[in-house]
């Protein structure tokens, strides 16, 4: 994918919904997007061959995707390998001009779920990707997580707690991507800003969300759907 701007369709948090990946599959097609992009809790602890069940919807696109594993999904599927589907928690891929990088899981819950990591875990495996891709990526990484920042208008819960992390939050203020892709927290569906970086929470594919995200040299805009 070679070109100025691309349309990404974003979705998050299916828990296994299988109508969920059919209304993601359908909207890319509407809106002509270029890529789809997947943050995470593609099951609701189910398996690996549950995940590639419902990810396979998304090849039938011929689209592209991208996804990151969420804390609900077993930490085998950073193994899933399908056509025109990959996972990049702790790798990356360009598009153009442009890197999407990700990290899946999330902190540590009371919940005991099935892929968490400790904050030191997750920024080694965000650190190791802009590492291994090297170079000047300056306002070219867009990061893909299952976990929002810590203390945005996309971590906060129904209870007003922040629960999201902070070395994704470190990560962002230290790198400044162009957009962070995330999810985990349903009610936190919405944008917001760290230094002029932009952030989105897509909201719950299971409930009918996902975000329209046009990308070009100079601006994002964002449609939060439906």
């Amino acid at each position: 994918m070679n070109r100025e701007s691309i349309t990404v369709l974003a979705g998050t948090d299916f828990h296994g919904s299988k109508s969920a990946f059919e209304n993601i599959a359908a909207k890319a097609r509407i809106h002509g997007a270029d890529l789809i992009v997947v943050c995470g809790d593609i099951t609701n602890f189910g398996t690996r061959e549950e995940a590639e069940k419902l990810l396979r919807i998304l090849a039938g696109t011929q689209l592209p995707t991208i996804f990151v594993p969420g804390n609900c999904d077993p930490p085998t599927l950073t193994e899933i390998e399908l056509d025109r589907v990959k996972c990049i928690h702790g790798s990356g891929v360009s598009y153009g001009n442009l890197t999407f990088i990700g990290v899946g899981g999330s902190p540590i819950t009371p919940f005991n779920t099935f892929f968490e990591m400790s904050e030191d875990e997750i920024m080694r495996v965000i650190e190791g990707c802009v590492r291994r891709l090297g170079g000047d990526l300056a306002g070219q990484i867009i990061l893909v997580s299952h976990s929002p920042p810590k203390n945005t208008r996309v971590d906060r819960t129904f209870a007003g707690m922040h629960v999201g992390s902070t070395s994704v939050r470190a990560f962002i203020e230290r790198y400044r991507p162009r957009l962070t892709i995330c999810g985990h927290i349903h009610e936190a569906r919405g944008k917001d800003y760290i230094d002029g970086s932009l952030i989105v929470n897509p909201g719950p594919a299971r409930h009918g969300n996902y975000a329209v995200i046009r990308i070009d040299a100079n601006n994002i805009s964002v449609d939060l759907k439906p």
